[in-house]
């Protein structure tokens, strides 16, 4: 009998703890619900906001990725002291949680202090091309953690801030113009001042090749089956690609149009008869 008096006792006490939680419960649920609406609604705002503005795009991805962030904790912050947890332990949890979460994500605190630096010196922005970390591509977004570029194959590469903030970064876009480099190599029995003439010749009809500074050809090497040249000539970012094929391809027709050898790579095989003995 006793028994069963302290187990209506404790079931009495579970409900009475359930009717005075209850509110508070229900309560920090509304919020919950409540604060991520307004959360999603600030983003669009933000996002709006930006899309007025005439700002650095990496500064827009990066702030927006911060405010969301920062929302979202302060709505943590909200529930958990509607649950009923006094601000002081709410205070002393957070900095327990912030020493044990700042050590075991040293990474992503390096990411975060990466991304500020990237912004503050810009080293690049959204829409260059650079090469980083192996890969090349244009910079998609930087965001407060991670930079995205979009690759020549069109795939999504994410690279951490920290290490684009510490490591070496190539900006093909940095310069509004960029030097080309061609080597081409011809035969040794070809006429070396004709190729020159003919490659300099193709540079100056076409448009997209500045011509100041002007187009040069040198001989680069002489090779094991070849002499090497060099053509050098300088064409803004927008059409450096457009004007690198061009040469390329109009080098090849013009040269065989011309009787000049492009040599390629051959093996000779001599046989050596094998006498034949008598029986």
């Amino acid at each position: 009998m006793i028994e069963f008096t302290n187990l209506e006792e404790h079931v009495d006490k579970a409900i009475d703890f359930a009717w005075r939680i209850l509110p508070n419960l229900i309560l920090a649920l509304i919020i919950l619900v409540l604060g991520l609406y307004i959360i999603r609604f600030l983003n669009r705002m933000v996002r709006k906001f930006f899309e007025h503005r005439d700002y650095d795009l990496a500064l827009e991805s990066f702030l927006q990725s911060f405010i969301s962030i920062a929302l979202k904790i302060v709505l943590f912050v909200l529930v958990i002291t509607q649950l009923g947890v006094q601000s002081s332990s709410l205070i002393a949890m957070i900095g327990a949680a912030g020493l044990a979460i700042g050590l075991a994500l040293q990474g992503s605190l390096s990411n975060f202090a990466g991304g500020v630096l990237i912004l503050l010196f810009k080293p690049f922005k959204v829409g260059d091309w650079i090469s980083a970390q192996g890969v090349d591509g244009s910079v998609k977004e930087i965001t407060i953690f991670y930079t995205k570029l979009n690759t020549f194959g069109n795939q999504v590469a994410v690279i951490p801030n920290g290490q684009l903030s510490n490591n070496n970064v190539i900006n093909y876009n940095a310069m509004p113009t960029r030097r080309d480099n061609i080597k081409v190599g011809i035969g040794y029995s070809s006429d070396i001042k004709l190729a020159k003439e003919i490659m300099l010749q193709i540079c100056a009809e076409n448009k997209d090749i500045l011509k100041d500074p002007a187009p040069e050809v040198y001989v680069d090497a002489l090779a094991d089956s070849s002499v090497n040249l060099s053509l050098r000539f300088w064409a803004e970012n927008s059409v450096f690609w457009a004007a690198h094929f061009h040469v390329i391809e109009e080098t090849k027709k013009r040269f065989d149009e011309a009787g000049i050898e492009i040599p390629f790579p051959q093996r000779v095989v001599h046989g050596i008869p094998q006498q034949v003995q008598s029986e």
